[in-house]
């Protein structure tokens, strides 16, 4: 299975997370204060500690795990029900037709669902109401499956898009926001309410925060660099304090074209360059036909000036946005002081009144960084409404950092500022929409893909899963580039069909989760604590390779999506290919899953010792603490998840089933017409991207 590749542009010299951690589990007392490594073998018996009771946080999950499953059918625990909400074409206006599902278009897909459904948000409707059963659902389309959107998959002559496929796929792209209510029929789409609104790719948009204005963002359709058009590549999310969707704009640098002409380093260290078209270009600039809003991307320097081409087009993305989902009519804004890369998602440490907000962030591609920043504004609870104009005075000022994880299992947050000698090269403009040039420069600690990241709400502690460090096939998206080498943070270079320890190039391809705790609690401390939570495996690897002990009851691989609800239950979602097909050693595949856990904290953990390499690894879970909740359909990612305020409704995203599929063979056909999405999908019809309702069957909260 391959989602995309994985952009790997990264030649600083900074010290990799596992250089940091070998070094780190070689002296005595780390973390827990142990005076030895624990053998792995003695380990298992040691660290079966299950989560405590303190500060109201469950000890044991409600649910009998899910078994794996390569069937074409979403696999829940007995005694839940899951109906499909909001698929692919779906419409959102009255009046417009069911979409066909065949590949026709008709000229609506500004009104329509987008594809592939990611990072999802509910906001109770009336705003400040706390409804489980009225809500707005904010839901990103990260990327197309192209060769379901089109009638016979998208077309191309003589080197050239027709205009009408383009358009469709910028319009696919994006954010939507949906008015839904639960009624005795259960829940669905209000398709006539005046808060439904798509968000895409040639959306006006307001460029806000401290490089607004700045030469570096001049273009031919922005020539005071204040506004732009549309958000892509849609990812992770966040919501803000006072009420506000945040959606992270991801791998945007693939569906950029350069000539060798205009290649600068600046593009090549977001992995824009002539000798090598993005994954995810998509020949948008190419249309007889195209006006400027599909010429901007293309990056050539055709014309005097910034302001007569698209050179700078590319600095126009890369940025957290704001929407505010109850007032469609309000321009989303780039959050310039979040910086520019990779945006996975943006993360809340929760509000404390009278205390600086922080926001966390992960730059998801191999060898790239942990952010946080910290507002310059004190939170007040006065704002907790402030829409859009609350986001002006807390998200446009204050501090971006860069995470360096130090040797004696400390870490420093290093500010990217001018103020930092390590920057005087930089102006502040430089600094955040070159932020991976900043953060080299300051010496942050490469990291091995950060994916999702959340905060749990009792502890504080910070999670982000590092989904996976190999460079082989077998690992979802990570062709090309170089495996991460073998260290103590990725101890594990095995192969991927035996679990056997091995010098090849496969290295860790089930990935892993990692944890921190602030110094004193404070979200604007600039010193934390840190360690590895979770390592994903197959059951059957042998225990040198099965750091964490996982059963068939909880093995994963390539963790990505992340969240901890406010009970305190973590939510572990998979993009994998690892693990989705049978091997001979091992016949027990799986399509990719969501489990349920409840975490221990930073330091619950201890050494051991993998072959010869020493790693450490936190307590070990048992079943009723990690488990599998839900296995999705062949090719699809499960990503996005929320519950309504009362935990009894959940909403949850399967990504781009059937996506390995052809119009000869789809690989999936779910969703079912019946739109259950427990059912078998229907043979010969083509799989679509979906948000998923999930609902216990007596009523009950969900996982508990």
């Amino acid at each position: 299975m391959s989602h995309h590749p994985v952009e790997d542009s990264n030649r600083s010299d900074n010290p990799q997370f596992s250089s940091i951690v070998e070094s780190l589990i070689s002296r005595r007392g780390l973390l827990r204060g142990s005076a030895s490594a624990v053998a792995l073998g003695a380990a298992s018996g040691l660290l079966l500690s299950g989560c405590s009771d303190d500060g109201g946080e469950p000890r044991r999950l409600g649910f009998a795990p899910v078994a794996k499953s390569l069937e074409d059918r979403v696999a829940l625990p007995a005694g839940y029900s899951a109906r499909v909400l909001y698929a692919l074409g779906d419409p959102l206006a009255a009046g417009l037709a069911e979409y066909a599902n065949d590949g026709s278009d008709d000229g609506n897909w500004d009104r329509r669902a987008g594809d592939h459904h990611d990072g999802m948000a509910y906001f109770p409707f009336p705003k400040g109401s706390g409804s489980a059963t009225e809500g707005l659902l904010a839901v990103n389309h990260e990327a197309l499956t192209d060769i379901y959107l089109h009638a016979n998959g998208p077309t191309s002559i003589q080197g050239r898009r027709p205009l009408a496929e383009v358009v469709k796929e910028q319009h696919a792209h994006g954010v939507s926001v949906i008015k839904i209510a639960k009624s005795a029929n259960g829940w669905a789409v209000d398709r006539g309410a005046a808060q439904n609104k798509r968000w895409h790719v040639n959306s006006p948009m307001q460029i806000s925060g401290p490089v607004a204005g700045s030469p570096l963002l001049v273009t031919k359709l922005s020539p005071d660099a204040t506004t732009t058009h549309g958000t892509l590549n849609n990812c992770g999310h966040g919501v803000t304090p006072w009420g506000s969707f945040l959606t992270g704009e991801e791998n945007w640098f693939a569906y950029f074209t350069v000539d060798a002409a205009s290649d600068t380093p600046e593009l090549a260290r977001y992995g824009i360059k002539s000798s090598a078209p993005g994954f995810n270009y998509r020949g948008w600039d190419t249309p007889l036909m195209a006006g400027d809003l599909q010429k901007r991307f293309n990056l050539a320097q055709t014309g005097a000036s910034a302001a007569t081409d698209f050179r700078n087009a590319a600095h126009h993305f890369g940025y957290v946005v704001e929407i505010d989902p109850y007032d469609p009519t309000a321009t989303p804004k780039k959050r310039t002081a979040l910086g520019r890369f990779s945006h996975e998602g943006a993360w809340f440490a929760p509000a404390v009144a009278g205390k600086p907000l922080a926001v966390y962030m992960g730059d998801d591609a191999r060898n790239e960084y942990i952010y946080k920043f910290v507002s310059a504004a004190n939170w007040d609870p006065a704002d907790a409404n402030g829409g859009l104009a609350a986001g002006d005075k807390y998200l446009d000022a204050g501090t971006l950092y860069v995470a360096r994880f130090d040797e004696d299992g400390s870490g420093t947050w290093i500010p990217l500022t001018t103020s930092n000698p390590a920057l005087a090269a930089f102006s502040a403009d430089e600094i955040l929409i070159h932020t991976r040039k900043a953060a080299d420069a300051a010496g942050g600690t490469k990291m091995d893909r950060p994916e999702w990241g959340t905060v749990h709400p009792l502890t504080g502690e910070v999670y982000v899963t590092l989904t996976n460090s190999s460079s082989s096939s077998s690992g979802r998206g990570q062709g090309g580039g170089s495996s991460q080498p073998l260290d103590a943070a990725n101890p594990r270079c095995y192969d991927a069909d035996t679990g056997s320890l091995t010098d090849s190039v496969n290295g860790n391809v089930n990935g892993h989760i990692i944890r921190w705790r602030e110094a004193n609690g404070s979200v604007a401390a600039t010193r934390f604590r840190w360690d590895i939570y979770l390592f994903g495996s197959r059951a059957s690897y042998p225990a040198n390779v099965n750091v964490s002990r996982l059963t068939d009851d909880n093995d994963f691989s390539s963790p990505d999506g992340l969240w901890c609800d406010a009970r305190g239950v973590l939510w572990i979602q998979t993009d994998d290919g690892a693990y989705t097909r049978p091997t001979a050693n091992d016949p027990k595949a799986t399509n990719c899953m969501m489990l349920a856990a409840l975490p221990g904290s930073v330091g619950d953990g201890a050494t051991v010792t993998i072959g010869t390499q020493k790693t450490y690894v936190g307590a070990l879970p048992r079943s009723e603490t990690l488990a599998r909740f839900l296995v999705g359909v062949p090719g699809c990612e499960i990503t996005g998840v929320d519950l309504t305020p009362d935990y009894r409704t959940m909403f949850v995203n399967i990504q781009h089933p059937g996506e390995n599929g052809s119009l000869t063979d789809f690989e999936s056909n779910w969703p079912n017409a019946s739109r259950n999405a427990l059912d078998l999908g229907t043979p010969g019809v083509r799989p679509r991207s979906a948000t998923i309702v999930i609902t216990r069957d007596d009523g009950g909260e969900i996982g508990l």
